[in-house]
């Protein structure tokens, strides 16, 4: 990624009560798998392989919502497409490695004693999946993904339900911060009142700064940021 910001633009440390992560991009570098199985997916459906640009913006955005507006696909095929893309991708979701110094960060975050909770656009599953195969998952007191059906899939539906699960654990979630990579993130996050710090390390562009509270270059920063 680009720098989103200049670095006078990151705002200053607060004291939050949670901390919400996307998993795509900004804990785990899984867009070269990602766009893998996303070309297997149009060569499948028998439709042409889109240039790795266009393929990058379907990393984290709900898949169908993209198959559908992005690609073009009706409602039938961008479902069949979907079923394609996830059989080839669940060979291949365990291979993307951890950002460097972010399992710094989630240590630190749980030793000042705030709850993590996951909120991405991937399936739950499949998102378990990956944080136990890093042995991440150990962090996290809450797994929000989207749902197998795509019913929840909107980062604002995964963040809601990532919320109210911290909310079931008698949790304190009255000030909660999301950590992302994408304006998709930031966005969502915002339709519950929940500011945004973008990782520079991820697949977003200079204009998804737009909605974030701060963009952060470094895993150094972003621990700063989050616990002082």
């Amino acid at each position: 990624m680009t720098s989103l910001l200049p670095a006078a633009t990151v705002a200053p440390p607060r004291e939050w009560s949670a901390v919400l992560f996307d998993l795509d991009g900004t804990i785990i570098d899984s867009a070269s798998e990602i766009m893998d199985s996303l070309a297997h997916m149009f060569t499948e459906m028998g439709a042409p392989v889109p240039d790795q640009e266009t393929l990058r913006s379907y990393v984290g955005p709900p898949l169908l919502d993209s198959l559908r507006m992005t690609a073009g696909f009706s409602d039938v095929d961008a479902w069949e497409a979907l079923n394609v893309y996830r059989d080839h991708y669940d060979d291949h979701l365990l291979h993307s490695p951890v950002f460097p110094g972010v399992e710094g960060v989630l240590q630190a975050i749980q030793a000042a004693g705030l709850p993590i909770a996951l909120a991405t656009s991937k399936p739950e599953s499949m998102a378990r999946a990956v944080l136990a195969h890093t042995g991440l998952d150990r962090y996290f007191t809450v797994v929000a993904g989207a749902s197998d059906d795509e019913e929840r899939s909107t980062k604002a539906d995964v963040v809601a339900e990532a919320l109210r699960r911290l909310a079931d654990l008698g949790l304190d979630t009255s000030d909660p911060v999301m950590v992302g990579d994408r304006g998709y993130d930031a966005l969502g996050a915002a339709a519950h009142q929940v500011p945004t710090i973008l990782v520079e390390w991820g697949y977003g562009s200079p204009a998804e700064a737009a909605d974030a509270l701060a963009v952060v270059h470094s895993a150094d920063q972003l621990r700063s940021m989050l616990i002082g």
